[in-house]
């Protein structure tokens, strides 16, 4: 029930003689403005505070977006070459983007939109340039680059060797040397993938050991065991 509601709903109490005393009538009047008034801010309030929270959730959604859309461009533009002191805002912009947000949630959501839309024409610029280099692509398919090349040369010397010598010493001697080649290959490749490409956000290199081990066993494995297949049966 509203106030108005209320007021109406409680008499006034009249003097014998017919109507209110003034002194009372006028303090009922007084009593019934400020109490309007009283109820028309509380409800400005609450629509005031229902319309702020709703700007601050919509706020931290949107901040959300703008984040993921710029790690990923920073490590674009990163892979084209672009230092990293060039990526971190200055004092005087912190301070000026500070200032902008003092306004409160509704600033705050002013300019983060307005955010969104730099962040798309950066992303239309960045998409101009073409595909992304290997040290852009997902660190497994980035570092069989590395390890591919590296985990076929002693098998393919090892086939050369057989196909040239046949079943004989030197072939026999190349399986032997070439054993413990596939652990030579894998460290050659760790020191390649550091050395290639940057590092990510947290400052360490994604080598990916397990598959960069797997690609350099398996060739090795299945090279070996084809040779003294050969071997055994010449």
């Amino acid at each position: 029930m509203s106030i108005d509601d209320a007021v109406r709903a409680v008499p006034v109490r009249q003097r014998g003689g017919g109507g209110p005393a003034p002194s009372v009538a006028a303090a009922w009047t007084d009593y019934l403005a400020a109490a309007r008034q009283l109820d028309g801010v509380r409800r400005g309030a609450a629509t005031a505070a229902a319309a702020q929270s709703h700007a601050v959730e919509t706020a931290r959604t949107e901040l959300t977006g703008v984040r993921a859309r710029l790690a990923s461009q920073h490590a674009r533009l990163r892979d084209l070459g672009v230092p990293a002191i060039s990526l971190v805002p200055t004092p005087p912009e912190v301070t000026e983007a500070a200032r902008s947000m003092g306004g409160g949630p509704a600033a705050v959501l002013t300019g983060l939109r307005a955010a969104q839309g730099w962040v798309a024409g950066a992303d239309a610029a960045l998409a101009a340039r073409g595909p992304r280099r290997p040290a852009g692509w997902p660190p497994r398919l980035r570092n069989l680059l590395v390890y591919g090349p590296l985990a076929l040369v002693v098998p393919v010397v090892q086939l050369l060797v057989f196909l040239a010598a046949g079943t004989g010493p030197v072939s026999v001697a190349a399986l032997l040397v070439g054993l413990p080649m596939p652990a030579v290959a894998f460290a050659a490749g760790w020191v390649g993938v550091g050395r290639l490409f940057p590092p990510e956000t947290d400052g360490r290199w994604d080598r990916t050991p397990r598959l960069g081990l797997l690609t350099c066993l398996v060739p090795a494995v299945v090279t070996a065991a084809g040779l003294m297949l050969a071997l055994l049966a010449g």
